[in-house]
């Protein structure tokens, strides 16, 4: 199984993704990394020692797409960039999957770009895995779509709820539309078209509604949909209001317990380790043909080789194949008369 990994991207790159691909090949047997980027700085930081080093490749590129370039400008600018050459060996069928943690509207550009949607999907829209009381959710899409049709936002509630049944275990995902109220009138007359397609297809009966954003925490529902804006946004509070409530528990909780300072310390590291985001890995990009995971800029070397092993996972469970069969399995038509698969 071998998957290329951008060794140029994130904000603390090479050195953090050279070490978590090197974590990875040692607890999967089955993998292979593909590192692509600048072989003079990438292949000294991989230990001739370390164990399954023989399954540790090297592309070499002579360019990377800085986290505050403009996407498409820079890979025009920067044909032999990291990010480019990861779509490539997938184009070409070199890989069977493609981790980054570098600029995220390149990495949604390049396969755009390339155009290798799965059947019936117009747009790819990126996945994050959201903490819930009930247990982990799914949030689709967090930033590949910004200005969606409801066909796309209908075709993420079916690949988020195959990602949910198959990846997060739900027996029978349900699926809400994210809205500025429950009521079905509410939100703006995208809401109310996606809204309705979802009720005439097949998965009404899973469908719970429009939720409000307090609704995502408190595990309303196994699959959100939104378009790509709200997403990031939701996504990007979410992640500074942990953060935030973190720093006050851990400033508060241990300046009122002196004596059992050391297990409140314990219990606060526990709740980091369990809901911040390199326990997840990254964010798959679902209905690209093959599989892509984007990973948070400043990825360290845990965050990527859980991002690594999450894309062996999506490729042994044959995500790709599940979505291309239910899409054709449930086809809508929207009010425009645009066939919704």
């Amino acid at each position: 199984m071998r998957i290329a990994l951008d060794a140029m991207g994130g904000d603390h790159a090479p050195e953090p993704i050279v070490a978590g691909a090197v974590q990875a090949v040692a607890a999967d047997p089955e993998l292979r990394v593909v590192l692509v980027g600048d072989q003079a700085r990438v292949e000294p930081l991989v230990p001739v020692d370390a164990a399954g080093r023989d399954r540790i490749e090297f592309f070499h590129c002579s360019q990377a797409v800085g986290m505050e370039e403009s996407p498409v400008v820079a890979l025009r600018k920067k044909p032999d960039n990291s990010i480019s050459r990861c779509w490539q060996l997938l184009a070409q069928q070199k890989v069977v999957g493609i981790v980054s943690a570098g600029n995220t509207g390149a990495m949604v550009a390049g396969g755009l770009f390339l155009k290798r949607f799965l059947k019936n999907v117009s747009r790819p829209g990126i996945a994050a895995v959201m903490p819930t009381i009930k247990g982990p959710s799914v949030m689709i899409d967090v930033g590949a779509n910004v200005s969606p049709k409801a066909e796309q936002l209908f075709q993420y509630g079916v690949m988020g709820s195959i990602f949910a049944r198959h990846i997060l275990k739900r027996d029978r995902p349900t699926i809400g539309l994210m809205n500025v109220g429950s009521e079905e009138a509410k939100g703006t007359d995208l809401a109310k078209e996606t809204h309705a397609l979802f009720e005439a297809s097949p998965l009404k009966d899973r469908f719970v509604g429009n939720v409000e954003g307090r609704d995502i925490q408190r595990g309303v529902a196994d699959v959100v949909v939104c378009d790509g804006f709200v997403g990031n946004v939701v996504l990007k509070t979410c992640e500074g209001v942990f953060e935030f409530l973190m720093k006050v528990l851990q400033k508060e909780l241990l300046a009122g317990l002196q004596a059992e300072r050391d297990k409140a310390a314990q219990v606060l590291q526990g709740l980091a380790s369990r809901y911040e985001y390199s326990s997840y890995g990254g964010a798959p990009l679902l209905g690209i043909d093959g599989v892509c995971i984007i990973c948070h800029g400043s990825s360290g070397d845990l965050a990527i080789k859980n991002a690594l092993a999450v894309a062996a996972e999506y490729v042994r469970a044959g995500l790709n194949e599940l979505i291309v069969k239910e899409l054709e399995a449930a086809p809508v038509r929207g009010e425009r008369g645009a066939l919704a698969p």
